[in-house]
């Protein structure tokens, strides 16, 4: 990263130059930590849609040609080749592991699989319908009590440890809570399974009968996380840098994160996608009605468009390819639901209403129907791409605790509220 140029803002009499900063892949953007001191301006950006927030090295997106890197490797290639944990450790560590690195993660992943019995309290405090994401967020923040040697991270082992902890009992966390909702016995994990096999072992094993997950299942829940694992800032990504800011421990920064994911526009918007199926399936609305009503502004269209996408997400591709491989494999059932979301993309992409404003199926379109070939219930959907999130939030938490020159986020507003005005009594009100 270096500053070269300037950009020169005049107005109102004042000119002021400010150095640009032009990233590895070519982005340029505008520094303007100094224009406030020097102009007594501040620069006016909803949505935060044109402002750099940070220096990152973890993930790059080309929302113009659709392409989507961690660390520098395409996600193609780590789909294709990589096992969610090496993505998890290149993410969080910064470099694809060594076959006894990767090794050795495993082995800490092992050691801190389980739960305290004293949080699985905690957890069956919650009623048995409770929202998954509601429990993860708050069984997340209350790791913290349980290892406040962690609160405060000092060296890069310290960081290691507790990635590991939130990596591996996340699963189980998000595992208990299902089987809470179901009235199903726990079922504690499995120190000889991998990490998918002993999610899925988790989920849908009952005593005396364990489920034994077929390899095209495991591999399409590995890569559902992988693509998932990171996403720059997005909205959860930024909460963990906003709230980390402040020096907040790493298990409220995920826990923060999560809720941020909870919504409807982001994380879960998988939710909103199979209900828009469920609508057409149920013959409530053709998918030609649920084009009109979209181009008419009636409702979104939801699975398609994305902030920083003009082009197909890269993650649709692969998500769909996952699922179309289950129905190769024969692992799953075809899904009637499937054949409408081809027909609704179908019209749209033909339609110059979305061609127009360049709006392609996000990864959101085709997971529900991915994570309900697995299985997975509705409610858990958001909780499945929190699982995927967890090392890129940890990352990011990460590169702004060694960033020495970050500070505490603070954005300005351009107040539009009353001018000063006298306090009136309660009589002459």
């Amino acid at each position: 990263m270096k500053k070269e140029s300037v950009a020169t803002i005049a107005y109102d009499g004042k000119t002021v130059e400010l150095p640009l900063i032009t990233g590895t892949e070519g982005e340029t953007g505008i520094d303007v930590t100094s224009l406030r001191s020097k102009a007594g301006w501040i620069t006016f950006d909803p949505g935060f849609a044109n402002t750099g927030a940070c220096k990152s090295g973890i993930t790059h997106i080309d929302g113009e040609r659709g392409t989507l890197r961690y660390r520098g490797y395409p996600l193609e290639q780590l789909a294709e080749r990589a096992s969610f944990i090496e993505t998890a450790m290149l993410l969080m560590f910064g470099e694809l592991p060594a076959r006894d690195e990767l090794a050795e993660f495993r082995v800490l992943l092992r050691d801190q699989e389980l739960l305290h019995e004293s949080l699985l309290k905690h957890l069956d405090g919650f009623p048995p319908l409770g929202q998954p994401m509601a429990i993860l967020s708050a069984m997340i923040n209350s790791l913290g009590s349980y290892y406040p040697e962690l609160l405060t991270i000092r060296t890069d082992a310290e960081y290691r440890l507790a990635a590991a902890k939130i990596i591996s009992k996340v699963r189980t966390i998000a595992a208990f809570s299902y089987r809470k909702a179901e009235g199903l016995p726990f079922m504690y994990p499995n120190p000889h399974m991998d990490y998918c096999r002993n999610f899925l072992h988790m989920m849908f094993s009952v005593p005396f009968r364990l489920y034994e997950p077929p390899a095209p299942i495991v591999r399409a829940l590995s890569l559902f996380l992988i693509a998932h694992a990171d996403h720059g800032l997005d909205t959860s990504g930024a909460t963990v840098r906003m709230v980390g800011s402040s020096q907040a421990n790493l298990f409220a920064c995920i826990s923060a994160a999560v809720c941020a994911l909870w919504g409807r526009l982001h994380g879960g918007a998988g939710v909103g996608v199979m209900e828009m199926f469920e609508e057409v399936h149920g013959g409530r609305i053709t998918a030609q009605g649920l084009i009109e009503e979209a181009k008419s502004g009636r409702r979104r269209l939801m699975g398609f468009g994305q902030r920083v996408y003009k082009n197909y997400d890269p993650r649709a591709i692969l998500v769909r390819k996952a699922y179309e491989g289950l129905l190769t494999a024969g692992m799953a059932r075809r899904d009637a639901r499937f054949d409408i979301a081809l027909d609704i993309e179908a019209r749209a992409l033909a339609d110059d209403y979305f061609l127009e404003r360049r709006l392609y199926p996000n990864v959101n379109y085709y997971s529900g129907l991915l994570l309900r070939a697995i299985n997975i219930p509705v409610p858990m959907f958001p909780v499945m791409v929190a699982i995927g999130n967890m090392p890129g939030w940890i990352a990011h938490w990460h590169e702004e605790w060694k960033d020495a020159e970050m500070k505490i986020h603070r954005p300005r507003q351009v107040y539009t509220g009353r001018t000063q005005r006298e306090y009136v009594p309660m009589d002459k009100r």
